[in-house]
């Protein structure tokens, strides 16, 4: 019978762990907000948003995560780039379907020190270390510097810097690379310019809605 890392051992115990612990989500945005009443992320420098939500997961859905995972198994993208590790829960998933495929390679870049150590140690822990990296710092510097052409790209941080990072990693974007942006109806308003962007045929893309949890966009590079 065929297999899937996903499915099995070690990475679907990584995954059902974190999922879990993930839980406590509403609770840690709940007890944020209260203590930063007002918050607008997008008037704070980056290292400031790593900084205060450092223990929040902020995970992809486990419907996303599969849904990764059969995109990237269809595409076999050579380079995925994930901006917005968190703990790796959506990077587990990508690096189980590059595995999958039998070639390619996960960039993951995350600002936020601990994260980095944690989505390190989970995708070690899943086995899939060897195919899946947590590149640390700021993605807009750090994603100006990756080797080669980007297949499948994943926009799953802070939603406002959406638009920039796709324009950073954009020359790079190989004919027909696909882009999923999430949480585009939950932050709609976050993520107006960048869904303006890529559903203006006159940028390169072709480009849709799914609706999947909180709101996909799936755009392909003409």
């Amino acid at each position: 019978m065929p297999s899937s890392s996903l499915l099995a051992p070690p990475a679907a115990n990584v995954i059902d762990r974190l999922f879990g612990a993930s839980e406590t989500d509403d609770a840690a945005f709940a007890a944020f907000r209260a203590a930063h009443a007002g918050f607008v992320p997008r008037e704070l420098p980056a290292a400031r948003l790593a900084e205060l939500t450092g223990d929040i997961y902020m995970p992809v859905s486990r419907e996303t995560g599969v849904f990764l995972y059969q995109l990237v198994r269809a595409v076999r993208p050579r380079l995925v780039v994930e901006f917005g590790t968190s703990f790796g829960i959506a990077a587990v998933h990508l690096a189980a379907a590059v595995r999958d495929n039998g070639a390619g390679r996960v960039v993951s870049t995350e600002l936020s020190p601990s994260k980095v150590a944690a989505a390190r140690a989970n995708l070690a822990e899943a086995g899939l270390s060897d195919v899946a990296e947590v590149w640390p710092g700021d993605a807009l510097e750090t994603l100006a510097t990756l080797p080669g052409q980007v297949d499948f790209l994943l926009l799953d941080g802070w939603n406002h810097l959406y638009l920039p990072v796709l324009n950073l990693i954009e020359p790079g974007l190989s004919k027909g690379a696909v882009v999923v942006a999430d949480d585009t109806v939950l932050f709609a308003d976050d993520t107006a310019d960048y869904l303006a962007y890529v559903r203006d045929p006159a940028h390169g893309y072709i480009s849709s809605p799914l609706p999947i949890d909180d709101g996909l966009e799936l755009s392909t590079r003409l």
